[in-house]
């Protein structure tokens, strides 16, 4: 009776998480059938500046030594006219980045640009009291944020400025570059994870007129848009999608070209990969527990209200991947399932919670890479297994978020690899610990059992699937202690380029 009841309740649990998955799976074929039905329509200026105005460009910056002086260098080649250029260096560093970027801003202004540093002792806010601070003292009407591991290209601001030319425009996002997308196997699949974000999401809800976020960098604001929408606010993880959404909630407008492409650097260590989802994830959840009520309490059409649902939710489905892993145990070891609920269940549960990942992907890489997409896809297990590996440190953090834990805005350290063949220097930025790496390494034991499990049972069907798990927690973990264990020898030193002329 006992085991019956316990079965009954396993039962419950398991089909609720996968009904759960499922609905964020449907919700990815309605992204792509956006996608599908709204990418011939890209925007354009209603109509182009006579004049071109002032725009602030400010790079929020800590700790940056190995990046610093390359963002200033590319800021200082954009093709914008100088005397209507200004330069905001917001430097919160407490390591030699300080002398780095005072020396980089001595040389642009004897070069004639006007630039204005400013270094806070007091990190209130984090990025977003950087940004809050820079925004105060900025001279120009528009303003354009780039993190300290892009590189613009000189074109960047006269392919983007002209939209602004519709008073309703708020904000104007490019769509992000992969400097070293081929540099190792995390950074391709991290390649290929932001594509179907950058490619297919944004341009849905973009182009469709649904709510779609600044992603923190690489894009231009309207002064008055964040000035009338409550500013830069420093109570989650995630000022940009925090603004966003309060922006669009006051009735402006965003515009996403796809076109304009800006290149950045991918993290090449997991625990900063890690470090870096861990805010993402946090921070969205934080933004959708304070803004959701706004959001179903304004006028906006029912379509737009569930569409910004579903995206401020999107990262419940960590939670419900870590959960599924704990309750997988007994759907490998339970009896044999009958013809008819594997019809009725099973199947369509597969189409709609994991065919739909695949699709995703594969969708935005033929956009992306129409002559080598179909080589693009041979990572795609590996990117299902790392999204799987993923689900214990990123369930961590919707927790987080759910019981208002608070922590810091842990910035994802840059080295200033782009190429394969170029070395790595001796690394100053160390990760933090976490005991995490040990859970994944049991998941990935707890997996290996169900492997060889499935095999002398011959429930081969279920291999694949099982190894994908197994090999997600197996490589998260590993690359987790080789990141933090491994000692980065690359040379003592760099010789530090001027910027040029």
């Amino acid at each position: 009776m006992q085991e019956s009841i316990g079965h009954i309740i396993w039962s419950a649990c398991y089909l609720s998480v996968l009904i759960g998955l499922s609905a964020y799976g449907i919700h990815r074929y309605f992204i792509i059938y956006l996608y599908l039905k709204n990418r011939k329509r890209p925007p354009v200026p209603a109509r182009y500046f006579e004049k071109l105005p002032k725009v602030t460009v400010q790079l929020p910056i800590f700790n940056e030594v190995y990046v610093a002086e390359r963002l200033l260098r590319s800021v200082s080649e954009l093709d914008y006219p100088q005397e209507l250029l200004q330069i905001q260096v917001l430097d919160d560093s407490t390591d030699e980045t300080r002398q780095i970027t005072a020396a980089c801003a001595a040389e642009l202004c004897q070069r004639g640009f006007n630039v204005q540093r400013i270094h806070r002792t007091d990190r209130t806010g984090f990025k977003a009291g950087a940004l809050a601070v820079g925004l105060a003292a900025a001279e120009g009407e528009f303003l354009c944020i780039l993190d300290a591991d892009f590189v613009p290209q000189k074109e960047l601001l006269k392919r983007t400025v002209h939209f602004f030319t519709d008073p309703k425009v708020g904000m104007i996002q490019t769509r992000w570059g992969h400097l070293n997308r081929g540099y190792s196997l995390l950074t391709r699949m991290q390649a290929i994870f932001l594509d179907g974000h950058l490619l297919l999401e944004q341009i849905a809800r973009s182009r469709s007129g649904r709510f779609f976020n600044f992603n923190g960098t690489a894009g231009l604001w309207r002064r008055s848009c964040i000035e009338q929408s409550g500013g830069w606010q420093h109570d989650t993880l995630c000022e940009d999608l925090d603004l966003s959404y309060r922006a669009q909630l006051a009735g402006w407008k965003f515009i996403y070209l796809s076109d304009v492409v800006t290149p950045a650097e991918l993290p090449v260590d997991m625990n900063g990969f890690k470090s870096q989802q861990h805010r993402w994830t946090k921070g969205s959840i934080q933004t959708c527990k304070k803004l959701l009520p706004s959001i179903w309490r304004s006028p906006l059409p029912f379509p737009i209200k569930l569409e910004a649902t579903g995206h401020l939710m999107s990262n419940f489905a960590y939670l419900l991947l870590a959960i599924l892993c704990i309750l997988l145990y007994p759907s490998t070891g339970g009896p044999p399932v009958g013809w008819v609920r594997t019809v009725v269940v099973d199947i369509p549960i597969f189409l709609a919670a994991s065919a739909s990942v695949g699709l995703f992907y594969i969708c935005a890489q033929r956009e992306l890479h129409p002559a080598t997409w179909i080589r693009e896809l041979l990572f795609l297990p590996c990117l299902l297994a790392l999204g799987i590996g993923l689900s214990l440190n990123n369930a961590r953090a919707v927790i987080e978020a759910m019981i208002n834990h608070k922590s810091d805005f842990t910035r994802t350290p840059k080295y200033g690899i782009e190429r394969k063949s170029q070395p790595w220097r001796s690394c100053k930025y160390r990760p933090l610990k976490s005991a995490l790496p040990l859970a994944e390494l049991a998941f990935a034991i707890y997996f290996s059992y169900f492997v060889v499990y499935a095999i002398m049972h011959r429930q081969f069907f279920s291999v694949p699937f099982l190894l994908m798990f197994q090999g997600g927690f197996l490589y998260v973990s590993l690359t987790s202690f080789v990141s933090r264990w491994s000692k980065f020898n690359l040379g003592s030193s760099r010789s530090r380029a001027t910027i040029p002329a």
